[in-house]
């Protein structure tokens, strides 16, 4: 099977000494046989010039399972992340994984027995707790599938404890691991959606909108709920258009009842990426200030605007009940909404409930 169009530009492959004869590396060494594989030295690191960008298999040395990185200020959905690698192919322009990593060298970990061992005792000695957890906070959790495997493999394992729900969040079309899911309940395939305009001229590599939504629906149909983020929102002239035209094509693939839960979230970034963002024409339009994360976002009575926009087109839809708000304060909450979640981590118990509503 031919590579999809986001990895065709993959240079070489490096494997640590202890990664090399891994599962995971076989996988991958036969999915990219027309690619060098380099068995790097002890304690050695991939080159960072080599031209392109480079595979680099090696192992995890810390938790598997960690809460997603949130600011105390603002409201968190209480999101774990299951750590199966770093980095992504695609190259949105937006993209806050180029600050936090620095580099766009994709490490993949390969020792995946440590993780379902890990991953096993913290999920079987609380299994009274439901865990809500994903794989796409430091990567796509998808964009790298046809070389690994790695999210038909977590599927698969998860499938032995029904107090998990695993979120699969892209915006490639992958659905291979569809077969391997024993629980359809207890998946959520996850798109980031956004305008035409934003999809189509700042996520190359990406798929398009109606394929994401298209790949949604065939999940719709076999069972599955989804899940649809729209972060970052991007004002940009023509935004209320845009935006409206990407609600009227989510109703015209997805039924309300087939959405769990659907994100709004503004732009953001760290200062780091602020002269990335500053160069590219569409972001010319927003004004930028300082956030209590430490992270620059859009004005607030700017935000609003966008987010009560947003939010009133997606209960029109019907899509009403499923709405959050990620990574905003209570003021943005009632200004957006006219509610707040009550207590600290109620939001986190509003989405734990959505994703385990059919279960």
């Amino acid at each position: 099977m031919p590579l999809p169009e986001h990895l065709r530009a993959l240079a070489a492959v490096y494997a640590d000494p202890s990664a090399a004869g891994s599962p995971l590396a076989l996988r991958v060494r036969a999915a990219l046989p027309h690619l060098p594989f380099t068995v790097l030295d002890q304690g050695q690191s991939p080159p960072r010039d080599q031209p392109g960008q480079i595979v680099h298999i090696t192992s995890h040395k810390g938790r598997f399972l960690r809460p997603c990185p949130a600011a105390k200020r603002y409201r968190c959905c209480g999101y774990q992340i299951v750590h199966t690698g770093e980095g992504c192919p695609l190259d949105c322009s937006y993209c806050i994984l180029k600050a936090y990593l620095k580099h766009r060298t994709l490490r993949v970990f390969a020792n995946q027995e440590t993780m379902y061992r890990d991953l096993a005792r913290r999920f079987g000695q609380d299994q009274a707790r439901p865990f809500r957890v994903g794989t796409g906070q430091f990567a796509d959790s998808l964009a790298l599938e046809p070389l690994t495997g790695q999210a038909r493999d977590l599927v698969s394992f998860l499938g032995d404890f029904d107090n998990v729900t695993l979120e699969l969040k892209s915006k490639v079309v992958d659905l291979t691991w569809m077969s391997a899911a024993v629980r359809p309940d207890r998946v959520l395939p996850a798109w980031s959606v956004n305008a035409p305009d934003i999809t189509a001229g700042q996520e190359p590599g990406a798929a398009s909108l109606p394929e994401r939504l298209a790949a949604a629906r065939q999940c719709a149909e076999a069972g599955f709920r989804v899940c649809l983020h729209f972060d970052p929102v991007i004002y940009y002239p023509g935004w209320e258009q845009g935006y409206a035209r990407t609600v009227e094509m989510i109703r015209d693939y997805l039924r309300p009842r087939d959405v769990a839960y659907l994100s709004l979230g503004s732009l953001r970034f760290l200062p780091e990426l602020g002269e990335a963002i500053s160069a590219n024409p569409l972001y010319a339009h927003g004004e930028y200030v300082g956030g209590l994360d430490g992270k620059r976002r859009l004005l607030r009575p700017l935000r609003v605007e966008q987010l009560r926009c947003l939010a009133g087109l997606l209960i029109s839809a019907g899509f009403g009940p499923a709405i959050y708000l990620c990574m905003e304060s209570d003021t943005v909450w009632r200004e957006v909404l006219g509610r707040v979640p009550i207590g600290p981590d109620n939001l986190g118990r509003f989405l734990t409930a959505r994703a385990f509503a059919d279960g």
